[in-house]
């Protein structure tokens, strides 16, 4: 008996549950979202310029950071969590741009969830969709909420950058 057709059908198994699952993940959050914040400031805040936030030391700022956070929006409001920027910069771009690089902290529940690798990356990726972010990187004190499993697990795979 031949298995070699299994395995496709297998991974077409697989790519299925996973699109499913994240398409439920993402309907989910969008419905939190939805349901806790007004849409209308929502859209107030992703049309205000990041850069603008920053110069101008606005309190905006990360209101205006969490809006552009996809489902990980739903998950760090869901427990309690926030994003706090510990410290940025403007930096130049290679075409001339300026853009902001950024060190971000989590506040409330986050400090001990378990989830926060995934929560981490969630963050960054969403973050850097925005044409003024050129870097996210993490308050290396956010290491120390970790035992050291946890910790070398983020710091091997977490693929983020802690400083």
């Amino acid at each position: 008996m031949n298995n070699s057709g299994d395995a496709g059908v297998s991974d077409n198994l697989e790519e299925t549950y996973r699109s499913q699952i994240s398409e439920a993940i993402q309907n989910e959050a969008e419905r939190r979202i939805s349901e806790k914040f007004d849409p209308s400031e929502t859209s107030r805040l992703l049309s205000l310029s990041l850069l603008g936030l920053f110069e101008s030391a606005d309190e905006s700022l990360v209101p205006a950071l969490m809006a552009r956070l996809g489902p990980v929006r739903a998950a760090l409001d869901g427990h309690g969590g926030a994003l706090v920027v510990s410290s940025g910069e403007i930096v130049a771009r290679s075409d001339g741009g300026r853009a902001l690089s950024l060190v971000i902290d989590l506040d409330g529940a986050c400090v001990s969830c378990g989830a926060a690798p995934g929560t981490l990356k969630g963050i960054q990726d969403d973050l850097l969709h925005d044409d003024e972010v050129c870097t996210v990187r993490f308050d290396s004190s956010m290491l120390e909420w970790f035992d050291e499993i946890q910790r070398e697990f983020v710091l091997k795979f977490g693929d983020v950058t802690f400083v």
